[in-house]
């Protein structure tokens, strides 16, 4: 239902590391920065006015994957990681982001398998830690630790309620892991304290009840509302037009908008159109063509009729001129 079509494929492996790996890297694009993190598939959309400003911190080691994400702007977030693996996410504090349309509250971790599309919303100021496991690693460390899993239940939750404490160790190793000041020689005892933490929370914690028939049918008519607009991505789509598609009201539509992503049904049909042409404009940049004439079409191509006030809410959005794109890229 959270689809994004991207051009990139889906990851099909863990990444292959040649020991152990610790990265930073630092992104003023929010579609730039939907790449770093090494082998998962994302596609990002800023929702929240001002410039970007993005940090990744990854540590990578054999079948693990543990990192720290920053980002400066709200991001509506598609992402999907590899298979026979899974994924934990953990903020550090709790900020109001949102897992497939539920929110994320304080004593929980979120968590999803790999090849599953998923999709978050972060807020502005935003920091969350993430862990990747491969499936067997993880039934080894479990079996070592004596720990027992009920790995269905896992399989198909979003969200888990753990001890505030042990969250809180969590999160504290994974900073103490990927701080450059850490020594290496004890990055492999804050490696197994990340694992023996994150066990010890799947041992005790409970799978949040799954999402109730009305949650679903909200995810439901946003995740149509975005595939008729993406199917009609030259047509500038009106709320009447949704409501007429999707035979619901308006307060209905802006009520589903509002629980399932936090925002209206038009601040995101208007950013995710913005987004759309910033993405084309940055990945055919090097063709060379006139700026004026590229512009244009790409932004009549996203539904934007009246270019002057495109450009209004472009520049208002990214905090720069879409020609400064080009020029960047020049």
């Amino acid at each position: 239902m959270f689809h994004h079509s991207s051009s990139s494929a889906r990851p099909g492996a863990p990444p292959a590391h040649i020991g152990e790996v610790l990265r930073t890297v630092v992104a003023h694009d929010v579609d730039e920065h939907a790449h770093n993190l090494t082998n998962w598939e994302q596609r990002y959309d800023q929702i929240t006015h001002g410039r970007f400003c993005g940090e990744l911190n990854e540590w990578q080691a054999d079948g693990l994957q543990i990192f720290r994400e920053r980002s400066s702007r709200a991001v509506l977030q598609s992402c999907c990681v590899w298979p026979d693996a899974f994924w934990f996410g953990i903020e550090p504090q709790a900020g109001g982001m949102r897992i497939n349309g539920r929110s994320v509250g304080a004593g929980m971790i979120m968590t999803q398998p790999g090849h599953h599309e998923f999709e978050l919303m972060t807020p502005d100021d935003h920091a969350i830690l993430g862990i990747v496991i491969q499936r067997n690693t993880l039934l080894a460390a479990a079996d070592r630790l004596g720990c027992r899993i009920e790995w269905s239940k896992l399989a198909s939750a979003e969200l888990l309620h753990v001890g505030q404490g042990a969250l809180n160790a969590c999160a504290q190793h994974i900073q103490t892991l990927l701080d450059p000041a850490t020594p290496h020689s004890a990055k492999a005892m804050q490696q197994d304290q990340v694992v023996t933490t994150l066990l010890a929370m799947l041992d005790a914690g409970e799978v949040e009840s799954e999402a109730c028939t009305s949650l679903l049918r909200r995810r439901r008519i946003v995740g149509d509302a975005r595939d008729y607009a993406m199917d009609n991505q030259d047509v500038p789509i009106t709320i009447s037009m949704l409501c007429e598609q999707l035979h619901v009201s308006r307060r209905t539509l802006q009520y589903c908008f509002e629980d399932v992503l936090g925002i209206s049904p038009m601040t995101y049909l208007r950013s995710l159109r913005l987004n759309g042409v910033r993405r084309q404009l940055m990945q055919g940049a090097a063709a060379g063509a006139s700026q004026a004439v590229r512009i244009g079409d790409v932004a009549a191509a996203w539904g934007f009729s009246n270019f002057s006030q495109f450009s209004c809410d472009y520049k208002k959005l990214f905090g720069e001129s879409p020609s400064s794109v080009l020029r960047t890229a020049a």
